[in-house]
């Protein structure tokens, strides 16, 4: 097992998972949510179950992906790279300012 392959999971399921409770908690205080695919499922399933939905979804990929790189498959690894990336400038920094913008009020 490539341990870069793992470490880049588990930080992709981090990513993950505070995304979906950041979401929550902030859905909770009638903040808006930025993806339209989760707007439009809210109504239909209510915030926790599409919550819940979308992140498993997001996870199983993740699973695969890393199984994926387990077979020596090409760019597994830039996948993960790139999907953490993304979290990171779409998810966790736009949640955390706005989360210490509540702490300096």
């Amino acid at each position: 097992m490539d341990p870069r392959l793992h470490q880049l999971f588990v930080l992709n399921i981090a990513l993950q998972l505070f995304d979906g409770v950041a979401t929550y908690q902030g859905l909770r205080l009638h903040w808006c949510e930025g993806n339209p695919l989760l707007v439009a499922t809210m109504p239909a399933l209510g915030i926790g179950s599409t919550l819940l939905l979308f992140k498993a979804k997001a996870c199983g990929f993740l699973v695969l992906l890393r199984r994926a790189g387990e077979r020596s498959l090409p760019y597994a690894q830039e996948s993960l790279i790139a999907i953490a990336t993304a979290y990171t400038f779409l998810s966790f920094v736009p949640w955390m300012s706005r989360l210490i913008s509540l702490l300096a009020a």
